[in-house]
């Protein structure tokens, strides 16, 4: 089975953010932030992708699949299912579902990883977009933590690999 990853960029920096991503492998990073800005030097849109592309990884935003403004606002006040509620709804707009169509064509391609934020996945809405795309494709999620890059250089062999042609779609 092949595999999707989702990071957050919460407690690291731009440097061990990129090297947590070439460990695990990845070749496209699918920003889902409604707001591709950060205060985080680095990870703002322009530079993040400048960034990336200097290493080799494809940069992608599908703002559409940005929680919104309500739904993070219950996320940062820890009102999780009020976060999970809106965002729910806001994932069946027209919009959201075109981006989660086009998304799941992205993800299908090479291996990629969804970011935003939040370093726990569990609090993010980034979680649901990939338990959409793994339903409809196959593939299994794994969350990366790029706050210790080396953890995944130590277990390269460990790690899930993407398998071109893998998934629900591919039968």
């Amino acid at each position: 089975m092949s595999v999707l990853f989702t990071v957050g960029y919460e407690g690291t920096d731009i440097d061990r953010f990129v090297r947590t991503l070439k460990a695990a492998g990845v070749r496209q990073l699918a920003d889902v932030r409604a707001v591709p800005v950060s205060r985080k030097a680095g990870f703002s849109k322009k530079k993040l992708a400048a960034r990336l592309a200097e290493e080799g990884i494809e940069y992608f935003h599908f703002v559409s699949l940005g929680d919104p403004k309500p739904g993070r606002d219950a996320a940062r006040a820890g009102e999780f299912d009020l976060f999970r509620s809106i965002y729910g709804t806001h994932m069946q707009t027209e919009p959201a579902q075109d981006a989660l169509r086009d998304l799941t064509d992205t993800v299908q391609a090479a291996p990629t990883c969804l970011l935003c934020f939040e370093r726990d996945p569990e609090t993010c809405h980034r979680t649901i977009v990939a338990r959409e795309i793994s339903e409809e494709v196959g593939f299994d999620i794994f969350n990366l933590f790029a706050d210790d890059p080396d953890r995944y250089v130590r277990n390269a062999a460990k790690l899930p690999r993407f398998h071109s042609g893998e998934g629900a779609t591919a039968a």
